[in-house]
């Protein structure tokens, strides 16, 4: 066997498991959501504003709580899918301390008894657990057919409140996005955006003035036909 036939190929085409997180700011007043830049050269949505997130690790799914999910956030990430929701949970957890540097979690002995694995070192070095009971599902896609990368992302929404850090703190992020900053909703759309982006956004906007149907909305473009329900 040659070289290249050696190679381990991976589809990077394939739908993966995502979990992106959408933090919340000033609710009540003038409602902010944390949004960054991505790099030019990405491969995936490049130079597009978003929110922090990125591919579900399969070690994501063997970090304990600190305080559990709430059964019905379990229940809709569980639906139509075998990925562990909690696995999920703990990656938008994950993905919010890697790339934004802010803490989600509460303090718990455990953490500290943990073998950390890659990827949580330096979160469990803070002495805390992930809050699941911080987060809420609101949204669900899969991107089309024929993109260089496909995710099956879920959105989780938290609400700034809950963060054990200083959310204006950015000084712990790592460089896969800039030009991190709390974006006012109704300035939001001046943004270069995913258009997907702008649809969560705009069920976002109708949650926080009641106006929003219920159940978690899923797009569904796993394959050549798109369809849309609720979960």
């Amino acid at each position: 066997m040659g070289q290249a036939d050696a190679r381990v190929l991976v589809d990077k085409t394939a739908i993966r498991d995502a979990a992106t997180i959408i933090v919340l700011r000033d609710a009540a007043t003038r409602p902010r959501v944390l949004m960054g830049q991505r790099g030019k050269s990405a491969a995936f949505m490049p130079s597009k504003f978003v929110f922090p997130g990125g591919a579900v690790d399969a070690v994501d799914a063997t970090i304990p709580w600190a305080r559990p999910p709430a059964e019905d956030c379990v229940g809709r990430l569980a639906a139509e899918t075998e990925t562990p929701a909690e696995a999920v949970l703990a990656a938008a957890t994950r993905e919010l301390w890697e790339e934004t540097g802010l803490l989600l979690g509460a303090p718990d002995a455990r953490a500290g008894e943990i073998e950390a694995p890659k990827g949580w070192r330096g979160y469990l070095s803070t002495g805390h657990l992930p809050d699941g009971g911080a987060l809420e599902f609101v949204f669900r896609a899969i991107t089309p057919p024929g993109r260089p990368r496909r995710f099956d992302a879920r959105f989780l929404l938290a609400d700034a409140g809950a963060l054990a850090s200083d959310p204006d703190d950015f000084s712990r992020a790592e460089d896969e996005l800039s030009h991190l900053q709390w974006v006012p909703l109704d300035e939001v759309r001046s943004y270069d955006m995913p258009f997907i982006t702008e649809v969560v956004l705009a069920e976002l906007t109708a949650k926080l003035t009641g106006t929003a149907h219920p159940g978690v909305p899923f797009f569904d473009n796993s394959t050549d036909v798109s369809r849309f329900r609720r979960l």
